[in-house]
């Protein structure tokens, strides 16, 4: 117990000193998921063994993975899957798989056909979605044009892995891993028609938990957390990995909400972005070996480079070929594909599960998950790179420095305030759209008591 509490007070502090030391930082180049991950390393078993990964704090571990996929599959409007880009990009998807398994099947020390090359085939072809929505909040990019973007395609990155973890990643024969598969669809539609039927007939139990969201029962609350929790239970008696039952639960629940519940969103924020998904985060870090990562360095590098060819390549074609997103400037198209190459929480859960099975060495995993977190770090760098570039016109910008090189400070100050300019006037034409994501929650402001109010449709015209 002693361990436990020890740990978890160490990654509490942690917590609340990543922010901090990331918004010191100039720009806020580095993620704050990056300093946690570091954090996590240095303080794991495998650096100084301050944290350690007791079964206690592996559990909370995985309730935060399962925060994570719970938001990232409620994020995910089924329009953005059944869209024209929607559809562009899970047959990108299913491109960049295909490069994936040639790849790895070339590779010296992998079979494609084995657990341990198809745990590098599915990690390949991943975009964090989870991860990625905080840093896209913040940058105000989602409800933007490269936001849907990122959406459709990054949406299938996510969802098509953790179908293919379920189907490829098993030790059963494929038959019964489809039975089980078809056995957990069963159960996840009948806990979305369960709620959907109780709130049409309006019974005792639905109106109950209505009139008390928000008292001190905090009934919808304690409703998404049996149904996150139950799936993801469910996803373990079947031996599934939990993130299938932590992404079909987000799915539901948009589902049941599809216009959005603020307060609700609030409240579920505050679980997960509060404490869960930074000690995820955390113990992730804690279960890398740096030294491992000190002995293949070139494996890291490599890994990176795979990611920008085995995924980012493919999406910036596909962006390149669709009707509707080719018309776009070739660096809007060259963020989108950054920050859909943004990977760590699916390597995570592969490269757990090959070594699991003891199919992949923990030296190996440790090494793919660290160039998940250098992802977490490198592609929205990149990304936000392209897009200032975008929004200053940085070849306007070029041009006036050929011709007034010694102007250059003046030149790039000046582009730089029209890039931040645009960037307020974007922030303030989503808040007046009332856009859901145009910022952060401010529990004094627009959530006076916990309870968010949400402006009627005709405040906007609608």
């Amino acid at each position: 117990m002693a361990v436990d509490l020890v740990s978890l007070a160490l990654i509490s502090l942690v917590s609340v000193a990543c922010p901090i030391i990331a918004g010191l930082i100039p720009g806020k180049p580095i993620p704050e998921t990056v300093l946690l991950l570091l954090a996590g390393a240095l303080l794991g078993p495998h650096g100084l063994g301050a944290i350690q990964s007791t079964d206690a704090i592996n559990l909370l571990s995985d309730l935060g993975l399962a925060f994570l996929f719970l938001l990232a599959g409620y994020e995910i409007s089924p329009k953005s899957l059944t869209g024209t880009e929607g559809k562009r990009g899970a047959v990108t998807w299913a491109v960049t798989f295909a490069i994936a398994f040639v790849v790895v099947a070339i590779w010296p020390t992998l079979s494609a056909f084995e657990l341990d090359g198809l745990a590098v085939v599915i990690a390949l072809t991943t975009t964090a979605m989870g991860t990625l929505l905080p840093i896209l909040q913040e940058r105000g990019i989602l409800g933007t044009r490269m936001g849907n973007e990122i959406i459709a395609y990054g949406t299938w990155g996510e969802l098509l892995p953790i179908i293919a973890m379920a189907l490829l990643l098993s030790t059963r024969a494929t038959w019964q891993t489809v039975v089980i598969l078809l056995a957990f669809l069963a159960i996840a539609v009948t806990a979305a028609a369960v709620p959907k039927i109780a709130e049409r007939i309006g019974g005792y139990v639905h109106r109950f938990i209505v009139a008390n969201a928000n008292t001190n029962t905090q009934m919808v609350i304690r409703s998404v957390n049996l149904l996150l929790i139950g799936l993801t239970a469910v996803s373990a008696v079947f031996d599934l990995d939990i993130v299938l039952g932590a992404f079909a639960a987000g799915f539901i629940l948009r589902y049941l909400i599809p216009e959005g519940d603020q307060t609700m969103e609030m409240k579920h924020n505050a679980i997960a972005y509060g404490f869960l998904v930074p000690l995820f985060f955390v113990v992730s870090g804690a279960k890398v070996d740096v030294r491992a990562i000190g002995a293949e360095p070139e494996l890291l590098g490599l890994f990176i480079l795979l990611l920008l060819f085995v995924r980012a390549l493919p999406i910036f074609v596909g962006l390149s070929t669709g009707r509707e997103s080719r018309t776009m400037d070739v660096r809007e198209r060259l963020t989108i594909a950054f920050y859909c190459t943004t990977a760590l929480p699916i390597i995570v859960a592969v490269t757990s599960v090959a070594v699991s099975a003891e199919a992949m060495s923990q030296q190996t995993a440790s090494v793919l998950v660290a160039a998940g977190g250098v992802t977490v770090f490198l592609m929205p760098l990149l990304a936000s790179v392209m897009a200032h570039s975008v929004n200053a016109d940085l070849g306007e910008a070029l041009h006036e420095i050929r011709e007034q090189p010694r102007a250059v400070a003046h030149i790039l100050a000046e582009h730089r305030r029209r890039e931040r300019e645009l960037h307020r006037q974007l922030k303030a034409r989503l808040a007046a759209a009332g856009a859901r994501h145009a910022d952060t929650f401010d529990l004094t402001e627009r959530c006076p008591g916990g309870v968010c109010n949400v402006p009627d449709s005709e405040d906007d015209g609608h």
